[in-house]
């Protein structure tokens, strides 16, 4: 069985209270009503030809309307629930999530009723603290939250 493959990018800053991760929210109807363990890390699906860290950059872009240049710190790809595998990178970054600008898809909505209705990808971004981010992300994602903790508590730097 061939899995499925996504590349997104973890963008953290250092603030007043430490160090806090930009996640973003799904839009939809079937996350309108989740918070807690339903947010990301700005990602989604690349073709088999296509780079990882390219198709990550593209995903943040369409995602947020920010496009983000690095310096990029791979982090240990992780496998989700139903098979995917999500590759990540870390970048230090700032953006002001009411300046959020998603792209959009198209949805039968409601089902069975032959309307199809746009909406964004993602409804909202936020900046969270990281004890805060573990709640609210997706808990597949979790350990991308725990690789960056560690490496830059020893000080280790992004690579171009």
């Amino acid at each position: 069985m061939r899995h499925r493959r996504s590349a997104g990018i973890l963008l953290y800053r250092r603030g007043e209270a430490g160090l806090e991760v930009l996640l973003v929210h799904p839009g939809g109807p079937y996350w309108a009503h989740q918070d807690e363990g339903a947010w990301s890390i700005p990602k989604g699906e690349y073709a088999p030809q296509e780079e990882a860290l390219s198709a990550a950059q593209r995903e943040f872009q369409e995602e947020t309307g920010l496009a983000v240049s690095g310096p990029f710190m791979a982090l240990t790809p992780v496998r989700l629930a139903g098979g995917k595998l999500v590759s990540a990178w870390a970048a230090q970054g700032d953006f002001d999530p009411a300046r959020l600008r998603s792209t959009h898809f198209e949805l039968e909505w409601p089902p069975n009723s032959g309307v199809r209705r746009q909406f964004p990808e993602v409804d909202r971004g936020g900046w969270f603290s990281l004890a805060e981010a573990h709640r609210k992300l997706a808990a597949g994602q979790r350990a991308l939250l725990d690789e960056l903790a560690r490496r830059l508590a020893v000080g280790e730097r992004a690579q171009p």
